[in-house]
């Protein structure tokens, strides 16, 4: 019981887990900028397209 106690008493104390919990929560919100810009540029450059076909017809 003495371990369990000790164990959980480090972990509270270490800063370990926080760092890992504010990397995740950074790359997540890398992951959405480059999704959002990704969809933006890919609209943008199918409408592109689209224009150029119409054009060309």
């Amino acid at each position: 019981m003495k371990n369990l106690t000790k164990s959980v008493k480090n972990f509270l104390v270490s800063e370990d887990g926080p760092t890992a919990v504010e990397y995740a929560v950074m790359l997540a919100l890398i992951v959405i900028v480059c999704l959002t810009a990704i969809s933006a540029v890919g609209s943008n450059a199918s409408a592109r397209f689209n224009d150029i076909k119409d054009e060309l017809s």
